[in-house]
């Protein structure tokens, strides 16, 4: 752990006790957030934080924990199963969505411009996790690297360029997709959307970045709003944001960053969450995890590689986290793991891709029963031979008992 740890979000007991929110009462994941589901089996208890060493490489090259498996769901250039559609070259930022009949998508974003097959595209599975289709939900754009599924079901698709737009998405492929100019142009990264649907958080990826939030005028409407910017108010890299109006978030004239003289730079904006009143984002040019209470305005490090006593997470990029309070987070180098940062506190690798070392992990994201989880390795084994090679995996076990 990062040796920055104000008691407001990084006491491990108020962690346990977000925790326990979720016992037992039976949630699935609808619109990629948790919602109540009679009669759907109860979550008991995290298993993340204690499931063992990993075990040497499986015939997809993953290093796992004990009672654990994967599969390869999509190769990039490849026809996904029977549904006659190609995966989309390097696919990165991901969430899944639950379906009427029992099933679930998941989608995933091509970092890679337009013209070479920049957009999202989806995979659908049926009740039993079969694969019953795959389908673009999104063409046309550029460098589409994050985002973030909305509580209404949607997903926001972010070009990382700079006068990149966030693209809202229909998961079904059955609407097409509409841009969202009011979230600012900028190199978008990643979006989270609190619980009551109506503010928005984003990063930006590059060196002198912003933090954002968008405040929009009406409930799961992100058409309208006031784009802000964060300055964070204390002596040091933590304290209290206090948030600034963007003037112009299109951008005309000057970048969104720079139109607040007194808002405050992060290091390359990566993945975000939103987490029980609490907003997760990574930050790859210093190698931390931060933590933005939203109740009381408090920015702190939940990580810092430079500081941790077990520093072995590095290349922080795409978050999730976990209905328990796990932040786990994939690293784009590093050891090509994703790292968990368990609620009690614990860090440990969840899983390691090997032989890959010039790609990087991306799109993390739970399966509705919770003993799935998927992701890709971007460049696969040919590394930066641009998009040729991604790989989307599931890897199925006891996360949670």
């Amino acid at each position: 752990m990062s040796t920055h740890k104000p008691a407001a979000i990084l006491d491990p007991t108020r962690r346990r006790f977000l925790q326990k929110s979720f016992v037992g009462m039976g949630w699935v994941l609808s619109g990629g957030v948790l919602t109540r589901c009679g009669g759907s089996e109860a979550v008991s208890v995290s298993n993340i934080g204690a499931l063992g060493p990993l075990q040497d490489p499986d015939e997809n090259g993953i290093r796992l924990p004990e009672g654990f498996t994967s599969r390869v769901i999509a190769r990039s250039s490849e026809l996904v199963g029977a549904s006659g559609h190609r995966w989309h070259p390097a696919p990165d930022g991901g969430a899944v969505f639950t379906t009427e009949d029992g099933g679930w998508i998941y989608v995933s974003n091509a970092e890679v411009p337009a013209e070479i097959g920049g957009g999202a595209s989806a995979v659908r599975f049926s009740a039993d996790g079969e694969i019953v289709d795959a389908y673009s939900i999104l063409s046309g754009t550029s460098i589409n690297c994050a985002g973030g599924p909305t509580p209404w079901g949607t997903w926001l698709s972010c070009e990382e360029k700079d006068d990149g737009r966030v693209w809202e998405c229909d998961p079904l492929g059955n609407t097409a997709a509409a841009v969202r100019p009011a979230l600012g142009v900028f190199q978008h990264e990643a979006v989270a959307i609190d619980l009551d649907g109506q503010v928005a958080y984003l990063t930006e990826d590059v060196g002198d970045g912003g933090f954002y939030r968008f405040l929009a005028d009406a409930n799961a409407d992100l058409t309208a709003g006031e784009l802000q910017i964060a300055e964070v108010v204390g002596e040091g890299p933590e304290g209290i944001i206090e948030w600034r109006t963007v003037p112009d978030p299109s951008a005309s004239s000057t970048p969104t960053r720079r139109q607040v003289s007194s808002s405050t730079a992060f290091d390359g904006g990566e993945g975000i969450w939103y987490y029980g009143g609490i907003v997760y984002f990574s930050t790859k040019g210093d190698n931390r995890i931060w933590a933005h209470e939203t109740r009381s305005s408090a920015l702190s490090i939940l990580y810092d590689a430079a500081t941790s006593s077990t520093p072995i997470l590095t290349g922080v990029d795409n978050v999730t986290v976990s209905p328990a309070g796990d932040v786990l987070v994939a690293e784009d180098g590093g050891n090509m793991e994703i790292v968990a940062i368990a609620a009690d506190g614990a860090i440990a690798p969840l899983l390691q891709v090997t032989g890959q070392d010039e790609s990087e992990i991306t799109g993390p994201a739970f399966g509705p029963s919770l003993d799935r989880l998927y992701f890709s390795s971007q460049r696969g084994t040919l590394g930066f031979i641009t998009g040729v090679d991604g790989v989307t995996y599931e890897v199925s076990g006891p996360f949670f008992s």
